[in-house]
This record gives C-alpha cells, structure tokens and sequence, in this order.
C-alpha cells in the first residue's frame, strides 16, 4: 500500500491552486526554464496520491520553480542510488519533510565555496511611498534554487507579511531577471500585486548581491531603487528553513 505525498498536496493547497492549476504553472515553469514537460492534473493525482514516488528530472526543476522549494522538501520517497522513474520503483535520493526529528543545522558556508548561489538569502531593498512621503526598507527570507545559470527565489512566508519571488539569470558577475511582490491583504497596499525587472551585481565573495529594481508605481509612474541580497547559509534543509521562516530584520540576519 502506496503512502500519500501529504507534504506536495500541503504546498499545493498552500498556495491556493487546483490540480489543473498546479499541472498548467508546472507546464508553464517547463517552457521558461527550457525544458518543456507534459504534466497534467492526472500526474499531480499520482504524485499526491503516492502511486509515482518519485518525479523524472524534467519534473523535478519545474516543481522546484513553481514552488520555491528544495525538491527534499516535497514529500517524495528516497531510494539511494537508483534511477529516478515515473512508475514509482525508482529514486532520486530524496528525503520527506514529513518526519517530525530536526535535523541538524550545518554551519553557514559561503556560496562561492561550492560554486553555486543555492541556500538562504536577506532580501532586502528599498522604495519610496508617495502617498506617505517616506522611504521605506522591505525585507524577507528567501530561498535561492539554482539551475544552471537560472536562480529561483522565493521568500519564506514567516519572515514577511507579503510574498516575493524572483525569476533570475547568471552571466558571470551578472544577475538579471524579474521579481513579483504580493501585498499583505490587511496592509497599507491592501493586497496590491507589484512587478518589475532587477538586475544585480554579485560580489566575488558569493556572499552579497547588489544593484537596483524598476516598476511601476499606483499612478503608474516608473520607480526605482536599491536592492540587495545577502547570503545566510548553503543548507535547504528543512531545519534550516524553519529556522529563517520567521520576520527579517537586521538582528535576525546578522547584518
């Protein structure tokens, strides 16, 4: 008897999407990568249902963008050194987030140490309310993913009361994409969507990105400002977000 992903159907449900939902942004998060796929309401069934233990790599990345989290944290069976498979009988070295003991929590180590800009990051930049003449600074938690020379950032929901996420490229020390802020429903904004583009500087440390976002403001004027992304730690482990999923602020970050 199959166990049911109870972890992916929670992200799922998290993030207010139907199977078809989820199947068409994983079609969608497919083409924007590179790397079309076929998924489909009746493969989310599989996977929730625990009928497919494991997704095929081409899932695996756009599972990974479409949520923002490590694919470890996404219920799926750990088989040690098989291959992965869409029938259920292979693996892809994954652990279920499900298990209630904490794992350890690794000592932060520096992304450029292992050539990739994958683990947790402060997100913070800044931008100037017209209707309350004040600058203001707006932080989160994020999670980096990378891909190749593609990073997924999302932010943690503990650690602000709106969501960010980014879509970026890499071009050596250049970071390039487009970033998304859904509002808190009960904050100034009232749940307002902002999007615009960002491009970055990354240093040659690994431990800090800097540069400047553009958008659009309520009067549809186009705004800009600072943004940069601070390095935390290497590990996804699920320790070590549930240690970062809580409000960002400057004594929480170590900055």
């Amino acid at each position: 008897m199959t166990a049911p992903n109870v972890a992916l159907r929670a992200v799922r449900a998290g993030m207010r999407m139907s199977q078809d939902d989820f199947a068409r942004a994983l079609q969608a998060a497919g083409h924007r990568v590179g790397a079309p796929n076929d998924a489909n309401k009746r493969l989310v069934q599989r996977w929730e249902s625990g009928a497919i233990a494991a997704p095929r790599p081409i899932y695996v990345r756009a599972l990974e963008v479409v949520t923002g989290l490590p694919i470890d944290l996404l219920g799926f069976a750990s088989v040690p050194g098989s291959q992965v498979s869409e029938d259920g009988n292979g693996g892809h070295d994954l652990t279920s987030p499900v298990s209630s003991l904490a794992t350890p929590v690794p000592a932060a180590r520096s992304a450029a140490a292992h050539g990739s800009f994958a683990g947790v990051w402060l997100s913070r930049y800044q931008y100037h309310s017209s209707g309350r003449d004040q600058a203001y600074t707006g932080q989160h938690f994020v999670v980096v993913l990378q891909h190749g020379d593609r990073l997924t950032v999302r932010s943690l929901p503990g650690s602000a009361a709106s969501s960010l996420s980014l879509d970026l490229s890499v071009d050596g020390s250049v970071v390039t994409g487009t970033w998304v802020e859904q509002t808190d429903a009960a904050g100034y904004y009232r749940g307002a969507r902002y999007h615009g583009a960002i491009q970055l500087l990354a240093e040659p440390t690994g431990r800090r990105m800097a540069g400047k976002w553009v958008g659009f403001g309520k009067d549809m004027d186009i705004n800009t400002g600072p943004w940069e992304l601070i390095f935390q730690d290497a590990s996804t482990s699920k320790a070590t977000l549930d240690r970062y999923n809580s409000p960002a602020d400057d004594s929480r970050s170590g900055v």
